[in-house]
């Protein structure tokens, strides 16, 4: 049995799983003063990889064991990606899983769960995630390859708004 963690320590091991994660993809990390919905803004400046700045703005959701959820109040982030961090009490099995908000909602409808009371009320999530939706999250299981696309490209897509 785990022993309990305080929620706060669990969002700091997260936020800096997330920031080592991000650095070792070759992306520079900045932390808003107020948190208003982005934890995180992860942006490409002075690499080869790409021609203009590029940044994304990331809100992230850390675990002691795994939990998955949508909020529908991250609907008006655009370009916001919605970083998970499971099993932060074991390093050996941390792992992060990033989605944008678009690829969340269709996840949450092939679950059924955009039909439910809980959804009906703006939002929905699981601290158990059965075999289904860890089948649906495992395309986005971040490595730092996978990292450094997903921000370039969202931060590009932001940049055309």
């Amino acid at each position: 049995m785990e022993p309990a963690v305080d929620s706060q320590v669990i969002e700091l091991l997260g936020r800096n799983r997330l920031v080592d994660e991000l650095m070792r993809a070759g992306l520079e990390v900045a932390i808003p003063i107020r948190d208003r919905g982005v934890d995180l803004i992860a942006y490409a400046d002075l690499d080869s990889k790409v021609s203009a700045f590029v940044a994304c703005p990331i809100q992230m959701k850390a675990s002691s064991l795994a939990a998955f959820g949508i909020d529908q109040k991250y609907q008006k982030f655009p370009g916001l990606i919605l970083a998970h961090v499971w099993y932060l009490h074991d390093g050996q099995q941390t792992r992060t899983y990033a989605t944008t908000y678009a690829e969340a909602l269709e996840i949450g409808n092939q679950m059924g769960w955009t039909k439910t009371q809980s959804w009906a009320k703006g939002a929905y999530s699981t601290s158990r995630p059965g075999a289904k939706l860890q089948s649906l999250l495992e395309p986005y299981r971040m490595t730092p390859e996978k990292w450094w696309v997903k921000i370039t490209q969202a931060g590009a897509a932001l940049g055309k708004i």
